[in-house]
């Protein structure tokens, strides 16, 4: 197979430069031997980009046109670097720097500043909305905590396009970007917001590179030590590259065309940081005499999910849309994508969560399972159907696979039984590799069947799982392999944040899962208001979104679902309608009447063929208006404010006696059943319970997080507690 994903986790270093080149298909070959001059890549979701620029690095080094050191690959993330840094390793090409555009300028920055500049580098500020807040505070703005995110966002931007405080203003109303608040008081902050740095001898993230840059063009002989160092650049991702990013790019250049660019103008998504397409759609207007190579062979997805992906592509409109690359899959064909409406946000949850148990029991890895979605508020309520179904997820974002406490210590007890050798005890009589990690981590907590529920035991069950996991494939591809060889394995690969896969459902925003792939991908929310986001007004905002749902659609391999809900809670008007980026493309949309719902309350399923059938909803309730907050009347979006059915900073009339009584019930519950509390009821619904204080059924139904399942289960419990009674049946319901 000519994907990196399909590839075997630990191959034999290729013997010879030729040799690096096998498997590659012919346009990912010319990438690979096109060495000399600008080299720009154009590469489709899922045609195997990162393999062909890491094998163009490492056949130039095993042929000696390239030196190991001279070589800088930049990125955008620091998980796509330590991924490029291992496959270069497997390919015989260690030494190369593979880093962000941050990290590299960082290093640059700590090595020259004493020389340019003289003392130790500012220190860097971790958060600096605590610094616009105090800016504000100076300029006598007052600022609530949405409004002070959103002026933070201000300031990033302006320093990643070059744009100084005092032409703000301009440059705003020329990029017609929605500002916050008036664009001179916007202005008035961002100075303060500098000389507030200044005072307290600060820098933040942007000022990295915004200082590289300065450093460069002032100081000619500095600027000629890096470009003797550096003297072949690939730029990964290169439709992100924001204005400051292109000019730190083209110092580090300096005259010479050594570049090798790749990139898809079709997966701009993050140019509200600053990042422009047009750097990489100029790129043969910049250099005349550039190569440039196309990749549309699509490794990732069947031919189902290409399908779809190019239709999505072939309505939308722009320069960008003007250069999108047709996908061809490689893929033998599989299943139609599924497109499903339900009746509220929580059915569309639960759904997602009955469908992934039935993936799982069709032999789908909990790993190879996503959940995207617009924005990361909508996170909450996918929690807790997973939960609810017993089904282990994992956040993106979360804490970094090696830095986690379990495998830190499962990482010294490896070491240490590799030190002892024959002499460890716990290994007597153990000869296989994997049964010796088995043995190890079986002193950590690890045990041949996971624990029950989804909490904080089963994820340090399933970070030991995949250390056990990693380790059968090790042995598998280096028979001969010893512990002492794992432990090596794992130091390059913590050194290289290059983890191995945790099971359990990856729940993350569209703009965390780029670059990322699964074999079953549900892409929820797909409702106007949400994609395209309501804020989405200008025709370049929605072409962005298109972008980002195009994005979603081709991290699937063979499993796709795509689902909206009608209404935002139970009972709620069905004034939604689907987004209209899938008409045309979902089957019957184009006859369908706007704000129809021939499914019922509990929705509809399409398939290709247009059939349709009935999928399980909610309990139907009584008709209510759209949630406010029942303390000051505002309008409620957050998930977490609908449980409550108030603002999270407006004050609370809970029970608390009453909330207590909850808490210790749902203790017992969760010892009979085996399984986590917040698989009964999380806190913030008992604290709604407590709350509400429901005096009957229809009440309690009307709280978010009492679905159907749990309502039927525990209804009567919590109804009994709520009365002032005792608990008046057990977890079965008996």
């Amino acid at each position: 197979m000519t994907s990196a994903t399909h590839s075997t986790l630990f191959p034999q270093v290729p013997d010879s430069p030729d040799a690096v080149l096998d498997g590659l298909d012919p346009e990912q070959r010319e990438v690979a031997t096109a060495l000399h001059g600008p080299v720009c890549v154009l590469a489709g979701a899922g045609t195997g980009k990162t393999r062909a620029i890491t094998h163009r690095i490492a056949y130039g080094v095993r042929a000696g046109m390239l030196q190991p050191a001279s070589v800088l690959a930049v990125t955008f993330t620091n998980r796509a670097a330590g991924e490029m840094r291992g496959r270069l390793r497997q390919l015989g090409a260690s030494g190369v720097q593979a880093r962000t555009f941050h990290s590299a300028a960082l290093r640059q920055l700590q090595f020259f500043w004493p020389k340019a500049v003289g003392g130790p580098l500012p220190r860097i500020v971790d958060r600096k909305i605590k610094l616009v807040a105090d800016a504000a505070a100076a300029c006598r703005i007052r600022l609530d905590r949405n409004e002070l995110r959103d002026l933070t966002s201000e300031i990033e931007w302006s320093k990643v396009t070059q744009t100084v405080p005092a032409d703000y203003a301009a440059a705003a109303a020329k990029s017609g970007r929605d500002v916050p608040r008036d664009p001179a008081e916007i202005a008035q902050l961002y100075a303060a917001y500098e000389d507030l740095k200044r005072d307290r001898a600060v820098i933040d993230f942007e000022d990295v590179l915004l200082l590289a840059v300065g450093i460069l063009q002032d100081r000619h002989d500095i600027a000629e030590q890096i470009r003797a160092q550096y003297q072949h650049f690939v730029v990964d991702e290169y439709q992100d590259v924001s204005p400051l990013q292109q000019r730190l790019l083209e110092l580090w250049l300096g005259d010479r065309d050594s570049l090798c660019v790749v990139g898809d103008a079709s997966q701009t998504i993050y140019s509200f940081t600053g990042a422009t397409p047009d750097h990489l759609l100029n790129f043969r207007t910049r250099h005349p005499g550039a190569t440039v190579v196309k990749l549309v062979r699509d490794y990732r997805s069947t031919p189902q999910v290409v399908h779809l992906a190019n239709g999505l592509l072939s309505q939308a409109r722009g320069r960008a849309a003007d250069h999108r690359l047709e996908l061809i899959s490689q893929r033998d064909p599989g299943v139609e994508p599924i497109y499903v409406e339900y009746a509220d946000e929580p059915a569309e949850a639960e759904g997602a969560a009955r469908r992934i148990r039935a993936l799982l029991s069709d032999g789908v890895p909990a790993s190879e399972i996503a959940i995207l979605f617009r924005t990361n508020s909508q996170s909450e309520i996918y929690e807790q159907a997973l939960a609810d179904a017993n089904v282990p997820y994992q956040l993106r974002g979360a804490e970094r696979f090696f830095e986690r406490t379990e495998v830190r210590e499962a990482g010294a007890a490896l070491r240490g039984a590799a030190r002892f050798g024959g002499n460890d005890a716990l290994l007597d009589d153990v000869v296989d590799l994997p049964s010796q990690v088995r043995a190890v981590l079986s002193t950590k907590g690890w045990t041949t069947e996971p624990p029950a529920g989804s909490g904080a035991v089963r994820d340090r069950w399933e970070s030991l799982a995949a250390l056990v996991r990693l380790a059968e494939d090790f042995a598998r591809a280096r028979p001969e392999a010893t512990l002492a060889d794992l432990v090596a394995e794992l130091d390059e690969r913590a050194n290289a944040q290059h983890a191995p896969t945790v099971e359990g459902v990856t729940l993350a925003s569209l703009h965390a899962a780029k670059g990322l792939e699964w074999d079953a991908v549900f892409l929820v929310g797909l409702a106007e208001g949400m994609m395209p986001i309501t804020y989405a007004k200008t025709d370049e905002q929605i072409e962005e979104e298109r972008r980002l749902l195009y994005v979603g659609v081709t991290r699937a391999r063979v499993h796709l679902s795509l689902s909206w809900a009608l209404s935002r809670s139970p009972g709620g008007r069905p004034g939604r309608r689907p987004s209209r980026f899938l008409d045309g493309l979902r089957p019957g949309s184009a006859a369908r009447a706007a704000g129809g719902n021939p499914g019922g309350p509990g929705g509809v399923e399409r398939g290709s063929g247009g059939a349709t059938g009935p999928v399980a909803g909610r309990r139907q309730r009584k008709s209510r208006t759209p949630a406010r907050c029942r303390v000051c009347g505002r309008t409620l979006t957050e998930a977490g404010e609908m449980k409550l059915m108030r603002c999270e900073d407006c004050p609370s009339d809970m029970d608390e006696g009453l909330y207590e009584r909850l808490r210790e019930w749902r203790s017992g519950q969760a010892r009979e059943l085996g399984q986590p509390a917040y698989c009964v009821f999380t806190d913030k619904t008992l604290i709604a319970i407590a709350e509400a204080v429901p005096d009957d059924e229809g009440e309690l139904a009307r709280i978010p997080g009492v679905g159907v399942r749990k309502f039927h289960r525990f209804g009567a419990d919590v109804l009994a507690i709520c009365a002032g009674q005792e608990r008046v049946r057990g977890a079965d319901g008996e």
